[in-house]
């Protein structure tokens, strides 16, 4: 008795959805939730949120090389370990540095093009358009970096995914605030229902207004946040010169009773008073 085969079915993948079909790499694991795990978290969050297109290992990849180029001139110039851990030190967290401010100027950007992008949704809206065509068509108007992350829910939307859980995913990839409210304004609305232009309208004087305020909040203390900042880094960077000046400096530092007191007493203060700043300065800059 003969038996037929179907025929084998070629399935092509679309170049539009291969960012969101393929696995991202992350460190960080569920189901754990001890210090190196958050690390780990708080890691993936930013590589996720700076918008670059590097793995997270090729950017672990750098620090271990930077470390190795830094500590090893420090090395070769005074043959003193100390130094030699502080240039490796330095060089380690060069790359994290520079992503961490690649993060701030795009989530800077996204923060000023929100309310025009509110407005073209809401002129979309007036059109009769639902929500998924009003995000699909301002999507494309949108320059990037905002419009990347339209055209990445857009897509969510186009493979099957609600539009509220499409527009929650917002918030982890953007990191803002002002995000979270533009996501939780649609959710709620997407469940409740009412009228789409009226909810767009308020929530784009709602984004004006708070970015406002946050202008004139950063204005008011930037005078304040240069200061702590100062106050912070003057200590360390004092203490590194002498210790490059003067490779013994810390040895002879050290060997005395009041200057070890001294020193341990400064650097628990100083890690104090670094995280209570940098806790307010967090809260003040919370976008």
């Amino acid at each position: 008795m003969a038996t037929s085969t179907l025929p084998a079915i070629k399935i092509t993948p679309k170049p539009e959805f291969a960012s969101i079909l393929k696995e991202q790499e992350r460190f960080a694991q569920p189901d754990r939730n001890d210090a190196s795990n958050q690390i780990n978290t708080w890691f993936d969050r930013v590589m996720m949120q700076s918008g670059i297109d590097y793995a997270p290992s090729f950017v672990l990849f750098l620090s271990l090389l930077a470390a190795i180029i830094f500590g090893g001139a420090a090395f070769v110039i005074q043959e003193d370990f100390l130094t030699t851990s502080i240039s490796f030190l330095v060089g380690s967290l060069l790359p994290i540095g520079i992503i961490l401010g690649m993060r701030a100027r795009r989530q800077s950007v996204m923060l000023n093009q929100m309310p025009n992008m509110v407005d073209e949704l809401g002129r979309a809206a007036k059109t009769g358009r639902s929500l998924d065509q009003c995000i699909h068509l301002v999507a494309n108007d949108t320059p990037s970096p905002l419009g990347d992350e339209l055209k990445d829910c857009s897509r969510r939307m186009r493979m099957g995914l609600h539009v509220s859980e499409a527009v929650s995913g917002l918030t982890d990839r953007t990191g803002l605030n002002s995000m979270k409210i533009f996501a939780m304004a649609l959710s709620v609305h997407q469940t409740t229902g009412g009228d789409l232009v009226e909810v767009l309208e308020r929530l784009s004087r709602t984004l004006r207004d708070r970015l406002q305020f946050l202008g004139r909040l950063q204005a008011a203390t930037a005078a304040s946040r240069a200061t702590a900042v100062l106050m912070i880094s003057i200590p360390p960077l004092i203490l590194v010169f002498f210790i490059y000046r003067d490779p013994n400096y810390f040895t002879t530092l050290m060997n005395s009773s009041w200057g070890r007191g001294s020193t341990l007493l400064g650097t628990a203060l100083e890690i104090i008073g670094a995280l209570w700043v940098l806790r307010i300065l967090q809260i003040s800059k919370r976008t």
